[in-house]
Parts: C-alpha cells; structure tokens; sequence
C-alpha cells in the first residue's frame, strides 16, 4: 500500500479544531496547572519551547502571577520558582528529562505530554496527559495547539471562536500565493511571538524553506532590509500601525488575518505542508530530523 507523503500531518493538522475543543473541557486537568500568584517557569525544546513563550507571556498577561518561558537546557539554577510546567510531545526529550531530575525535591515539575508511557511521567510530580493530541508526523501540529488551547482555557479563555474559525479555515480553498514565496518572515507581538516562531520553524522543518522570526515591533529595526518581492511578512494577530504600508513599500506581500492567531497557525500548517509536498518532501520524516530528540550519553 502506497503512503501519500504527509499523510499523518494532513490528518493531524485536520482535526485541531476537534482537539483544541476536547483540551478546553479539561476542567480537572487545568486545574492541575500552577495557581494564580504562582511564580513559575514553563519550559520545552523547539515547538514546545515556543509554546511555552506562548503560555508564559498569557499568563503574565492576565495577571496570574511571573511566568518565564526557557529552553529546557537554558533554565536558570537557583531562582526559586514555585512550579515548572514542562512541554513535551514524547516525554523523552533528553533535555527535559535531565532538568526534570536536576529539580526534582526541590521544585514541582508539572509535565504536560503527550505520550502517557514516556519515561517522563514516573519523574513529575504531576501529569496532564494528551495522548488524543499525540502525533505520528515527526512535525509537530496539533499536540503544540492542543496544549496551547489547554493553557489558554486555563487562564479563563473560551476557544469557541478560536475553534470556530480554525474550522473555517480547513473548510475554505487554499491561497497557492501564500506556498509560492522565495521567502517568509513571521512576525506576533504578546502570546503570539511564539506563534511566529512556531511558523518559521515549521516551514523549515516541512519544505526547508528560508523562514525567519521577529517581534512585530523589531522588525523595522534591521529585518525589514530583507523583504522584497517574491517575499511575504506574515503577522499573526494585531500588526503596529503603519506596519503593513512600510512592508507593502518594499514589494513584499504582507500577509494578515483577522482571525484567532492560533487558527492562523492552522491555515500556516496547511500552506507548510502544501509546499512540502509541492517540492517532492515528506514531511512526516523531515531531513536531519526524528520525533524526539534523544542526545547519546
């Protein structure tokens, strides 16, 4: 039996909505997370590590208390959070592992994953469980929005719209345009820098494109000199003002929706995948890359 490539993404990124909904009715599963006034870190490595920006910069937000967002391998010794919430899909990520054990007796690590049998869960003093949002696609779609719409419910927020228009994206035709460009640069402000950095990286991971990432508010401060023609500038939720005219000036596309950011991202991961699959690529099994990242000893 033939395999179309990208089969498992296309089926994962089709069913966020369904997933996005399933993590906002965990009531008991949210109320896992840290308290409100906790000061906490959230942690992961590449997508989860941009989600973990995502949630932190939410958290901060609403006043929930001081949330910092670190590369498992990067987190601080001796700051003395009440809680690290650890992002992973597999839960066998070396770096979380390791920061998992360094802490331990020390400071509760909550572990949100998506593989309920992974080494990580017998090391975290709690765990929230995913496994309907567990992937078989090396890249990652569904798992990193799934546990975003987790922590976004959590904080008080009803992903009804987002959800919503997630499923009006998936319903309408493709924009080819958006596949086509020589280049892309993502940009968000807020919980949405770390969207922008999901795009990128799932570009690159999928088509291996150019993609880059920035604060919407530093792009003008050197960025902006790369947009061109043939080139787009993404902006995931509200853009500075006067942003889209400076863009526009240089003969970029500049590209926005007046959705929910996160069911952006959706409409991304089906331009991403398009690509892929357009340059001959699979990206179920990417170039260079495995679904965790194991480091030997």
């Amino acid at each position: 039996m033939t395999i179309t490539a990208g089969a498992h993404m296309r089926a994962e990124l089709t069913s966020q909505p369904e997933t996005w909904a399933r993590a906002a009715g965990m009531r008991a599963e949210q109320a896992l997370l840290p308290a409100s006034g906790a000061r906490i870190a959230v942690v992961g490595c590449g997508t989860s590590w941009f989600m973990a920006q995502s949630y932190a910069a939410l958290r901060e937000a609403a006043g929930h208390g001081e949330t910092d967002a670190f590369t498992a391998s990067e987190v601080p010794a001796g700051r003395g959070y009440d809680a690290i919430v650890a992002l992973t899909r597999s839960g066998t990520t070396t770096e979380v592992l390791e920061l998992t054990e360094r802490v331990k007796g020390t400071t509760p690590v909550i572990a949100v994953l998506g593989d309920d049998s992974s080494p990580l869960v017998d090391l975290a003093d709690t765990v929230i469980a995913l496994p309907f949002a567990d992937e078989q696609s090396v890249v990652q779609t569904r798992f990193a929005t799934t546990a975003l719409a987790l922590f976004r419910a959590s904080l008080g927020e009803s992903l009804d719209g987002a959800v919503a228009d997630a499923q009006a994206v998936l319903a309408s035709p493709s924009d080819p345009a958006l596949g086509d460009a020589e280049q892309y640069s993502f940009l968000g402000l807020g919980w949405t820098i770390g969207l922008a950095h999901e795009a990128a990286l799932k570009m690159r991971e999928s088509s291996q494109s150019w993609t880059e990432s920035y604060s919407a508010m530093e792009y003008r401060h050197g960025p902006i000199a790369i947009a061109a023609p043939g080139r787009i500038t993404w902006q995931f939720g509200t853009a500075p003002e006067g942003l889209q005219a400076q863009v526009e000036a240089t003969g970029a596309r500049f590209v926005q929706h007046p959705i929910d950011p996160m069911a952006d991202l959706v409409r991304l991961h089906r331009v991403a995948l398009d690509r892929a699959v357009g340059r001959g690529l699979d990206p179920d099994q990417p170039r260079n890359l495995t679904r965790s990242v194991i480091l030997a000893d």
